[in-house]
């Protein structure tokens, strides 16, 4: 990885986003309202949101950063769920 930002990524056309995502939370979030929340919006881009504040406009990212920023959340050399 590098230090330097990724370009925005340009929301793509309404008609490629639905209208309504189906958010999905973290399945190690407490129910507190203190955890992010993610959607598909296509094949090709995702939407983060805060769940304490859904509305506002979420961020939007490809799904090829998403994962490369997941990936580098578990420390190197540990299991799946950061435990070695």
């Amino acid at each position: 990885m590098t230090d330097r930002l990724a370009p925005p990524v340009a929301p793509p056309p309404s008609s490629v986003t639905p209208s309504d995502p189906r958010w999905r939370r973290s399945s190690r979030s407490t129910g507190m309202n203190n955890c992010v929340e993610t959607a598909r919006l296509n094949a090709a881009l995702l939407a983060v949101r805060d769940s304490k504040d859904v509305d506002r406009p979420p961020l939007r990212f490809s799904a090829a950063a998403w994962s490369t920023f997941v990936t580098g959340l578990v420390p190197r050399g540990a299991g799946p769920h950061g435990i070695s």
